[in-house]
């Protein structure tokens, strides 16, 4: 356990392993066990080829949906598409980086950081600006989990608690580190772990509370629910504020009454997950891969209710890529603008059994 005081001293660790993702991967070589080339012969104005795709772990909501998106994409273009399960937004900049992934799923508070070369160890004069929005999909809920029975009943109730942030340099422990620094949370014992250790961990009584980020219902946290009295600690008022004072992508969100057992609605916050790129791949081929996804959203499994072409652009954090301003303007769109943090990203939620696909979203993003 790591005693905090400050998110500029955000785990040695995390930086260490940050720069590594950054410094170690090897531009223009092949990626995965199934011997593709990392995607570069498509990044001409052909329009076919293989590009490599770097999602997020196996029982997280990248992994599925970035599936779905080869299926629509192979089956309406002459591009194929190599899914990689990885470890998610930090891990997938660096991919970006160095251009083993032609498009990754990430969070977009993480693309700003990297694009901006702040926020993070890995990043701090390390600015990655060769990475570039493609569009921006559902908003990822901000959940900060305890039990009623563990005494955690306000954010200030957080002080000097064990707290699990989430999977060492995921996007999660990002958020959780700069949701608690804003809360003027100095000093509380840190677990990293994954979502479903994390449930353990409460379940045992060895953590106090928990953050886990992603689209609601978290698998989990729904099968914690099933045996412990689930709590998700509410961001309102002030303390709410402050979160969203602290950086613009936060927005405002609340997790629905009923879900998880909750006897009335959570409010908190969220970021967006996105479809990120570099400036190496082609218009035409980012062109291809929007029409197809936006053509054909009804082929989607996860997240289907989030993801359209008028919602594309809210929350994106960094700049557009040509291809995707190409596809927006012709589509309606307001090409290059960007929408501000700080607006309810999900308004048009409807019940949480209209979340296909969402049970199995238990793995650090």
């Amino acid at each position: 356990m790591a005693s905090h005081t400050s998110r500029r001293k955000f785990l040695v660790a995390t930086g260490v392993t940050g720069a590594t993702l950054l410094a170690g991967c090897t531009g223009g070589g092949g990626n995965g066990g199934d011997g593709n080339d990392s995607g570069n012969e498509s990044n001409g104005g052909g329009g076919s080829g293989s590009i490599s795709w770097h999602a997020g772990g196996t029982s997280g909501t990248y992994y599925p949906l970035s599936n779905d998106f080869k299926t629509i994409i192979e089956e309406n273009t002459d591009l194929s598409v190599n899914v990689q399960s990885t470890g998610a937004s930090v891990e997938n900049v660096g991919s970006l980086s160095q251009e083993d992934a032609d498009f990754a799923l990430i969070q977009n508070d993480v693309a700003s950081f990297a694009y901006n070369g702040t926020g993070i160890d890995a990043f701090e004069d390390n600015a990655i600006d060769t990475i570039r929005g493609v569009a921006t999909l559902y908003p990822e809920t901000i959940h900060i989990v305890t039990l009623a029975d563990a005494g955690i009943e306000s954010p200030a109730d957080l002080e000097g608690a064990t707290i699990n942030t989430g999977d060492t340099g995921s996007g999660t422990q990002v958020d959780a580190l700069q949701i608690l620094e804003a809360l003027g949370i100095e000093e509380f014992d840190e677990q990293n772990t994954g979502f479903s250790q994390a449930a353990e961990q409460l379940s045992n009584g060895d953590i106090d509370a928990a953050f886990v980020v992603g689209g609601y219902p978290v698998g989990a946290i729904e099968e914690l629910a099933q045996t412990e009295d689930v709590v998700i600690l509410p961001l309102e008022g002030e303390d709410r504020q402050a979160v969203l004072d602290a950086e613009d992508f936060f927005a405002e969100d609340e997790v629905p009454e009923g879900t998880y057992g909750l006897d009335e609605a959570a409010p908190t916050v969220a970021v967006q997950a996105m479809i990120a790129t570099h400036e190496g791949v082609s218009e035409d081929v980012v062109e291809q891969v929007l029409t197809s996804i936006f053509d054909n959203t009804d082929q989607i499994n996860s997240k289907q209710e989030f993801i359209t072409v008028e919602s594309a652009q809210d929350g994106m954090s960094i700049p557009l890529h040509p291809g995707a301003e190409a596809y927006f303007e012709s589509a309606g769109g307001s090409g290059n603008e960007t929408a501000g943090g700080n607006e309810t990203e999900n308004e048009t939620e409807d019940a949480t059994a209209n979340e296909t696909g969402n049970a199995t979203n238990e793995s650090s993003e």
